[in-house]
């Protein structure tokens, strides 16, 4: 489980910095060069160009305390994770949040697609109800 759960949390964060590169981009071509990595991480933390990468923020945070919690690791917590996770790498072209934005990002980078393609690779089979 543990295991399977690292190698999730390493393609998320794959994914993550693939999104923010390519974020980054879009950015620079709209607003303008970002002058520093400094400015950069203010934009990532203030600007709400950024705000719609929170979810994923979020879920590696989550991923990183169930892997260095001091609890062990329960097959419930990491379905939830794991389900938290296949759902947030749903890309939809209506809507608002998230999963438009991702669907956004899919459609101009083709990073983004390799990326996401490599983390829906580490998302196990669902399971099927229990009867």
């Amino acid at each position: 489980m543990r295991r399977d759960l690292s190698v999730l949390r390493g393609a998320l964060l794959t994914l993550h910095k693939t999104l923010l590169d390519s974020e980054r981009v879009t950015y620079e071509r709209t607003i303008g060069p970002v002058k520093s990595r400094n400015d950069f991480l203010q934009l990532l933390i203030r600007d709400p160009w950024f705000a719609w990468l929170q979810p994923l923020s979020q879920l590696i945070v989550a991923l990183d305390e169930a892997l260095d919690g001091k609890e062990p690791l329960t097959a419930a917590g990491v379905d939830a994770l794991v389900n938290r996770a296949r759902g947030l790498l749903v890309a939809s072209e209506r809507g608002e949040g998230f999963s438009t934005h991702y669907f956004e990002a899919l459609q101009r980078d083709p990073d983004v697609v390799l990326a996401h393609a490599e983390a829906k690779k580490h998302l196990p089979a669902r399971k099927p109800p229990p009867r």
